[in-house]
């Protein structure tokens, strides 16, 4: 069975998600890219999270909120999370989407350079024990070094599009992106102060633990 007869089959199985499906709709309407993380991978982020128990969670790159929603519906009582989003217009629309699910007040967005306010972060003492990276590609080894700063021991660190549309897989592509993301995904499953694994679905997704 091909791998997109697979993921159709699984999403099949699903229940119909309101809630995401109206912000895919919202993405759409506003003239947004539609990259938000894959259906399957979406309700493995809520999943991990309420597993976990993970009560301080911080997510780079909103977009719309699709991945947000999972994230924050999966956070127990007085959980929050922290989200960066480059683009005001953006984090306004995912905000608004998490209001519309009940969720808006978990959520505080964080505009600008997601580099800067990691820094922002790291200057008030922030601590987290799960990240999703979704954000810029050339910067996803930046990010895990953040993560690994502001991480505390055993927390959960999770990147999506590992593969890039197949890019991370032709040996001829040599952009900094692409690059980088190999660099990413090298260091997610083989560095010694992570556990990790590449989830082979959709367009891949990273998920390690820290020792």
């Amino acid at each position: 069975m091909e791998t997109k007869q697979r993921e159709q089959y699984a999403e099949s199985l699903a229940a119909h998600d309101a809630e995401l499906e109206r912000v895919k709709e919202g993405i759409r309407r506003h003239g947004m890219p539609e990259i938000s993380i894959a259906p399957g991978y979406g309700k493995l982020l809520t999943m991990l999270v309420r597993m976990t128990g993970a009560s301080r969670v911080l997510e780079i790159g909103a977009l719309g909120g699709y991945s947000g929603i999972c994230l924050a519906r999966g956070l127990a009582d007085g959980g929050t999370l922290t989200s960066l989003e480059l683009k005001p217009e953006y984090a306004a629309l995912a905000h608004e989407h998490l209001r519309q699910a009940g969720l808006g007040e978990k959520v505080e967005y964080r505009v600008g350079e997601a580099l800067d306010s990691l820094e922002q972060l790291g200057a008030e003492g922030r601590t987290f024990d799960f990240f999703f990276i979704d954000a810029d590609k050339g910067n996803y080894p930046n990010y895990l070094d953040w993560a690994l700063r502001l991480g505390k021991p055993g927390a959960i660190v999770i990147g999506d599009n590992a593969f890039m549309n197949g890019k991370t897989l032709n040996e001829e592509e040599r952009g900094n992106a692409v690059t980088q993301m190999r660099a990413f995904n090298a260091r997610m499953t083989g560095d010694p102060r992570l556990e990790g694994v590449l989830l082979p679905a959709y367009d891949g997704l990273t998920i390690a633990r820290f020792r």
